[in-house]
């Protein structure tokens, strides 16, 4: 399967998509913004990447955090994991948070978070009168323990 992708603003330069490593499942992606940004201790920002992806039908791209950010940092995807819709053609964007006590700089080019193309199946939606019975019933947070 291949990812078919272009930039956002041919003037601005990006990194090629690439894995890290052999085993790595994520391919990293980076900040597109040319001045630095300050994401203060509990603090969003939407953070640009310059891409615009074509992901094939029957795909979707999540969008989930560097788990060094995370503990290094506190800096996390605040809606992880984000989806990328296959028919999605905008600029892909990055919701940070900084969870952590001190400000986080983010400069142009360094990978804020990293992106799985993941293949799903479209259900169909049934609307019935009775749905079968399970031994944990409605049981929701919390219901089965630690």
């Amino acid at each position: 399967m291949k990812l078919y992708y272009k930039k956002f603003n041919p003037d601005i330069p990006v990194k090629e998509l690439a894995y890290s490593t052999e085993g790595s499942s994520g391919i990293d992606l980076s900040s597109a913004i040319p001045e630095d940004v300050i994401i203060g201790p509990g603090e969003r920002k939407l953070i640009t990447t310059n891409l615009i992806l074509a992901i094939p039908e029957g795909y979707e791209g999540q969008v989930r955090p560097r788990s060094g950010l995370a503990l290094k940092s506190g800096i996390t995807v605040l809606n992880t994991p984000g989806t990328i819709d296959s028919d999605y053609r905008g600029e892909v964007k990055v919701l940070l948070i900084n969870l952590g006590n001190e400000d986080f700089k983010i400069r142009f080019g360094d990978r804020i978070a990293q992106l799985i193309i993941s293949k799903y199946e479209k259900a169909e939606p049934v609307l019935v009168q009775e749905l079968s019975e399970t031994t944990r019933g409605s049981g929701g947070y919390g219901s089965t323990g630690i």
